[in-house]
């Protein structure tokens, strides 16, 4: 009888591990992060290699399981104060701060010679990414709403990483990619921000554009969006390098994000928190279809 009771004891100590360690790392962020990586690895080739997409895999999850580690490590007191993150490992003492930097080093250094070892610039990238996203944004969330612009950087990072893992080159074709999910990055965040905004404020964060729920703030939300849908298509005009898309892809792109810039003005005309969780739910389907979508266009060429 005992055995049982010590075989369930470990059983459970090792699910609470695993979770507070998923939890830590955000898996599921830190998933959709390597889901653009893989995407923008796809556009550039025209064979896969299994391995290097295997590489860009791991090494992309790493990266973005590092960065969310580090951030939750500076932020472990403001966590403490709101809803949404008082049961993270760290708020609650489940797991210790020092093991928590071990994590993070250890994705961090294991991470970058991962990516590395597909090109430099990949590690370059990956780099940048984990220094924006915990050295400057992480610390610019509680002094000023800037740093949404700040933290969109390393957050449209991913997708050309995938395109620059492929070919070992940063240019145009990257760069569109790069200026998709970093414009996409606003409209989704802002929608977060808007749903999250007593909560942020019991943390001393406020990141809305305007410091305010208010109809100007929305007002950036729309207009970013409107970037978002006019970017997004630019690579029917055949002007980015061997990165571009039929004109019906392009049709379809605008009625997708005709979905969130109606969801933008619902918001605009309700300013409540229903309108606000559309936008946001709308905003991940456009980010995630819009990738699978230049895929297959690609594939049709």
């Amino acid at each position: 009888m005992q055995l049982t009771s010590d075989s369930n004891s470990i059983k459970v100590s090792l699910s609470s591990i695993f979770g507070d360690f998923k939890q830590l790392t955000k898996v599921g962020l830190s998933l959709s992060v390597v889901f653009s990586s893989l995407a923008g690895y796809l556009l550039a080739v025209d064979k896969i290699n299994v391995l290097t997409l295997a590489m860009l895999a791991v090494g992309g999850y790493l990266m973005v399981g590092a960065s969310n580690a580090f951030n939750q490590i500076i932020e472990k007191d403001t966590d403490a104060l709101m809803k949404r993150t008082m049961n993270r490992p760290l708020p609650t003492g489940r797991m210790h701060v020092s093991m928590a930097l071990v994590i993070a080093i250890s994705f961090t250094i294991l991470g970058l010679a991962i990516l590395y070892s597909i090109n430099p610039k990949s590690a370059l990238f990956g780099a940048i990414s984990i220094f924006l996203y915990t050295s400057i944004y992480t610390p610019l969330k509680s002094v000023t709403p800037l740093s949404v612009f700040v933290g969109a950087i390393p957050g449209a990072i991913p997708f050309m990483l995938g395109w620059v893992a492929a070919t070992d080159d940063f240019s145009i074709e990257p760069g569109m990619l790069f200026l998709i999910q970093f414009f996409w990055q606003f409209p989704h965040f802002w929608a977060i921000a808007w749903l999250q905004y007593d909560e942020y404020k019991k943390a001393g964060f406020n990141l809305m554009p305007t410091g305010q729920k208010n109809k100007k703030a929305v007002i950036q939300i729309i207009i970013y969006t409107v970037c978002l849908i006019v970017v997004s298509i630019i690579p029917v005009l055949k002007m980015t390098g061997s990165f571009y898309i039929f004109p019906f892809t392009a049709f379809i792109l605008v009625l997708l994000g005709s979905v969130m810039l109606f969801y933008g003005v619902k918001l605009y005309k309700n300013q409540t928190n229903k309108e606000a969780r559309q936008l946001m739910l709308s905003s991940v389907l456009y980010i995630t279809l819009i990738q699978i979508i230049y895929v297959v266009d690609k594939f049709l060429h």
